[in-house]
């Protein structure tokens, strides 16, 4: 047998499950978009339709800003975490990612209890006399449980990308006067800039489509993965479910490809 026939073989498997997989469902779904009564016109309607648009427009906002906020706060943890050995680090590791054994809905549950009708935090502002806070069920609810899956998926790359700074680049900008924030600003931060770009990246395609936590708590917003929901399962729109769907897949596929074009293949190996 020939090397390449060989190589053949080997591939043969990897095409088969691409083409079922992927190819076909993503050519099948762009055609059932196309299929209802506005036709390709089902695809422009994405933006030109106020409800969809905004639905649109809300998604976007939400997962920028899950996106800022997971990467500010797991930037501060991971280089603390990777930089510091303390007893307890390990457990402390361990229940930063803990999030990621949860689904979606497990985590809408637990802002529920949190920030629900019933809640810890609406029983505490109760309890000390004032109006029972309740915002479970609103945009900062949502912003609160995307956060929190978040997290553990921005953390982990970070503190692997902190693991392989050169720290005698570190030690050049103190040997030459440079303070703690000026060595954060000028050498850390941009070393880590294919890190940032990685995961938030994933961050933001993954709070563009989730939808478990927004199925529990998207009562007051609307975003596109309940709008996708409501328009298949209440309305039967199969065809406008679809278009959604594609520009969903597109504006989420947009930041992952725009993020391993500017950082390159860390990005496109981390993603």
């Amino acid at each position: 047998m020939s090397l390449k026939t060989f190589l053949r073989l080997c591939l043969a498997p990897l095409v088969a499950v691409v083409v079922a997989f992927f190819l076909l469902p993503m050519v099948r779904l762009i055609l059932v978009g196309a299929t209802g009564p506005l036709g390709l016109s089902a695809y422009a309607a994405i933006l030109l339709e106020p409800r969809y648009r905004a639905t649109l427009f809300n998604t976007v906002v939400l997962a920028a800003a899950v996106t800022a906020a997971t990467i500010a706060i797991a930037t501060v943890a991971g280089l603390f975490l990777q930089r510091h050995r303390f007893p307890g680090r390990a457990l402390l590791v361990a229940l930063l990612t803990f999030p990621l054994a949860f689904p979606g809905v497990v985590v809408g549950f637990m802002i529920i209890l949190l920030a629900g009708r019933q809640g810890l935090i609406g029983s505490v502002t109760a309890a000390l006399g004032g109006e029972r806070l309740v915002f479970a069920y609103s945009i900062e609810g949502l912003f609160l449980g995307y956060l929190y899956f978040s997290i553990p998926r921005v953390i982990l790359t970070i503190m692997a990308a902190v693991e392989k700074l050169d720290p005698s680049l570190e030690e050049a900008a103190r040997a030459l006067g440079a303070g703690p924030w000026a060595v954060h600003r000028d050498v850390i931060l941009p070393a880590l800039k294919p890190a940032f770009l990685a995961s938030g990246a994933v961050a933001f395609a993954t709070a563009m489509g989730a939808f478990g936590t927004a199925f529990t708590l998207a009562t007051n917003i609307d975003v596109l993965p309940m709008l996708i929901y409501t328009e298949f399962t209440l309305s039967a729109n199969i065809a406008t479910a679809a278009a959604l769907s594609v520009g969903l897949g597109l504006v989420a596929w947009a930041a992952l490809a725009t993020a391993r074009s500017v950082a390159g293949r860390t990005v496109a190996a981390a993603g």
